[in-house]
């Protein structure tokens, strides 16, 4: 199966609950009116788009279904559409590693979100892509947190550079950067704790690995991938806050689309946080994990079922 296909299946939970709710809002309706505005904010609302950027997209329908004097609330779809094209941007964006060597991502997220796994692929991805990758155990807080990483190292066929648990996280950031340098490897990933993100102790840890990563090579980390599970919905957005705050996260890697019918939080990341998407899983595979496409993303979003057909992967 292609990847826009795999996409648009993970997408179905969210397309039920907020596309075709839009759909079953306009069709058969006559006019556009206050009334329907209001529903299509409590749509956008429920499908974890968030307040403001659900405030936001029904103004901006508004403006538009003024300036083009549109009459038919059927095409408000394709207006909608294009407005949450427009919040998302035009581009791919993946990760920023075609700069000096190593390329360090600094991957930091909540316990359970799924970011040990998101490592692994992350590492498959570049490794199928012709990359050499290295994976650093900076996870010293969790049991069982090294020999997880380990599985997939092994898995994935690349190192881990790893310390006894309990020991400073930025020791192993610090020795893990000097083998990736030893070695002229292309991408060291470097995985942390499961912040609390209330423990503060742990989030002033977590900076301490961000400092001496940045001390021992200017402008490390090139990239702080913070992982968020989709269907925490809007719980994903505080977290997102906290994280951006304490160590200046630079993208999200969004895991578990394909379990959710809050996959709106897309929006409401980008729009309230203004952070990129720039990865995300759809499915438990070991390919699931790409670069997100925010045009490709909206297409999956607004497919209709019955021209799945037409689409090739």
């Amino acid at each position: 199966m292609g990847f826009f296909n795999k996409l648009k299946d993970s997408l179905s939970k969210t397309r039920k609950n907020f596309v075709e709710k839009i759909d079953s809002i306009v069709t058969g309706r006559k006019v556009i009116d206050e009334e329907l505005y209001e529903e299509l904010e409590e749509a956008l609302i429920q499908a974890d788009v968030g307040i403001d950027a659900a405030l936001e997209l029904v103004e901006n329908l508004r403006g538009e279904v003024k300036k083009r004097r549109i009459g038919e609330p059927e095409e408000l779809r394709a207006v909608l559409k294009e407005l949450i094209q427009g919040i998302l941007g035009e581009e791919t964006t993946s990760l920023n590693i075609d700069g000096e060597q190593p390329a360090v991502i600094m991957v930091v997220g909540v316990n359970g979100v799924g970011k040990t796994t998101t490592i692994g692929k992350l590492a498959h991805y570049y490794k199928e892509n012709g990359k050499s990758v290295l994976l650093s155990a900076a996870d010293t807080f969790r049991a069982a947190a090294i020999d997880q990483l380990e599985i997939w190292g092994n898995r994935v066929g690349v190192a881990v550079i790893k310390h006894s648990e309990g020991s400073d996280p930025a020791a192993v950031a610090f020795d893990s950067l000097q083998a990736a340098r030893a070695r002229k490897i292309d991408v060291l990933i470097v995985d942390t704790a499961g912040r609390l993100h209330t423990k503060s102790n742990l989030m002033e840890e977590l900076k301490k690995v961000h400092r001496v990563l940045g001390r021992e090579m200017p402008n490390a980390p090139h990239e702080v991938l913070l992982v968020l599970d989709a269907t925490t919905g809007q719980n994903a957005i505080s977290q997102a806050s906290l994280f951006k705050e304490a160590v200046g996260v630079t993208g999200v890697a969004l895991t578990k689309l394909d379990g959710t019918a809050k996959g709106g939080v897309v929006i409401a990341i980008k729009q309230g946080l203004d952070i990129p998407i720039k990865m995300i899983g759809v499915g438990e595979g070991i390919d699931d994990l790409r670069p997100f496409d925010a045009r490709e993303f909206a297409d999956a979003l607004f497919e209709r079922e019955n021209k799945a057909v037409e689409q090739v992967g």
